[in-house]
């Protein structure tokens, strides 16, 4: 490039203060000339202190402060209409960024060479890696299966190689290509959409296309770039350009279920062809019914709102009502001291190491002399893989789930009612599970949630209306 095009970036905050310092200072690490860099951060109504923090740290970052929270649409939307506001020609690009993220020294240098050299591209977008796993992708762009509206992400959690083993701190600070890593991997790649964790785009495309639809968060940047692509522009990903984001498990989907769902219908409804929305209604009507039989009977219902909200044609911010059962992880020890939970079965898919479970669960087995803990062996098969933890727990019993589904059904059998507490995990829940005890305790990284077992009483309204919504079509 002989000169460097202006870029605007925006960034859109809430109650992410450390997120987003953090990343407001690995752009001042940037290959790009800081000179032609405008920075734009947008407070949505943050309470944690983020607004004084950056008006003393940052005082050359331009910061709106919006007066409520407006999610990821919105916040977005207040960044693109301030710069659409701009002088014409004031920037040539606008980089879309996450708030808690971080971004190699090349993140942008490389995107806006992408632009600047191929000018039928409108967006370019970064690579995804994992933040807890650097070597590890979380994305390389996506591809959007229309016929049911699900996203498929482009060599999701395949690792580099040649990365393992360098510290997030040292990939921020080297030039990295992945093409020169990853078997059959270009510089760049033609995609469906790029995630606005790291999105630039050309600025008068952007105006031309206008501002995002009001979903208050999730799809509302893949119904962008679809939007884009129609207009006639190609959307790339490029393998030079890195940034690290936590991966999708760690954050278990609660409240944002409702979101998913509504927007989804939505996107479909604009680009999708005659008969899909139909398809996709049913799939969330099932999908409904899975929660209810896990007993997640709230999340079960924001399934239901989110298809009668989209048939009246209800957008933006929902108010969303969650059962009063989630806690911190710090609460389990109370649970295990309860005099009511003398028996309880673990399961190989809660990974005790990953937290201080393992130690609680040691400590209440010491101390309680009428507590006892089995632990669910997984089937042979299962046992052999390398992700399988095995005697997560010293001093528990055994249970062992057979081969062959008839017989791990009947096992599920045998030990119904023999326990007062099940711990399930929210990334991997086993569905028989959760109908063997009194109570559930469904664990992740970031608390738990203790529920009651389902019933035929409780789970019959979602069998229902997935048989109405049957009979009606």
């Amino acid at each position: 490039m002989s000169e460097f095009p202006a870029v605007l970036v925006i960034i859109v905050t809430w109650n992410k203060k450390s997120y987003v310092v953090d990343l407001l200072h690995s752009l001042h690490k940037l290959s790009y000339p800081a000179q032609q860099l405008d920075v734009l951060v947008v407070d949505n109504a943050s309470n944690d202190g983020t607004v004084a923090v950056l008006k003393k740290d940052f005082p050359h970052v331009r910061l709106i402060e919006n007066s409520e929270n407006l999610g990821g649409t919105g916040g977005f939307n207040t960044g693109l209409q301030y710069a659409f506001g701009q002088p014409d020609g004031k920037y040539d690009y606008l980089w879309l960024l996450d708030n808690d993220v971080q971004v190699n020294h090349n993140a942008l240098a490389e995107l806006i060479a992408i632009l600047e050299s191929e000018p039928d591209v409108a967006i370019a977008g970064s690579t995804m890696m994992q933040l807890t796993t650097p070597w590890r992708i979380n994305e390389m762009g996506a591809f959007v299966e229309l016929g049911r509206g699900t996203l498929l992400l482009n060599r999701y959690q395949e690792d580099v190689s040649g990365l393992q083993g360098r510290t997030l701190y040292e990939l921020q600070a080297n030039d990295i290509d992945l093409s020169e890593h990853l078997k059959d991997c270009r510089p760049r790649m033609d995609v469906d959409y790029v995630a606005a964790a790291s999105l630039v785009i050309r600025s008068r495309v952007a105006k031309q296309a206008g501002l995002w639809d009001d979903y208050f968060i999730h799809y509302d940047d893949v119904e962008w770039c679809l939007r884009i692509a129609r207009m006639g522009h190609r959307i790339v990903v490029s393998a030079r350009s890195l940034i690290w984001h936590l991966p999708a498990e760690y954050k278990v989907p609660t409240w944002v279920l409702y979101y998913d769902n509504r927007n989804v219908l939505s996107m479909l409804a604009k680009h999708a062809g005659p008969g899909v929305i139909e398809g996709a209604q049913r799939w969330i009507q099932k999908k409904s019914l899975y929660y209810a039989l896990l007993g997640k009977k709230d999340l079960a219902r924001l399934h239901l709102e989110a298809l009668d909200d989209y048939g009246q044609g209800k957008t933006g911010k929902h108010a969303i009502a969650l059962d009063d059962c989630y806690f911190p992880l710090s609460r389990v020890e109370e649970f295990l001291q309860k005099e009511e939970n003398r028996r309880i079965l673990i399961p190989w898919t809660v990974n005790l190491q990953s937290t201080d479970l393992q130690r609680t669960l040691v400590r209440a087995m010491k101390t309680r002399s009428d507590l006892h803990v089995d632990y669910l062996v997984p089937p042979p098969l299962i046992e052999k893989d390398e992700d399988v933890l095995c005697c997560q727990l010293p001093g528990a019993g055994s249970v062992r789930l057979p081969s062959g589904r008839i017989r791990r059904l009947y096992t599920y059998l045998k030990i119904l009612n023999q326990y007062d507490l099940v711990f399930q995990s929210d990334y991997r829940p086993l569905l028989p599970l959760s109908w063997v005890a009194r109570k559930i305790l469904f664990v992740n990284y970031e608390g738990i949630s203790l529920r009651q077992r389902p019933t035929i009483s409780s789970i019959f309204p979602f069998i229902k209306r997935l048989l109405w919504k049957s009979e009606r079509s």
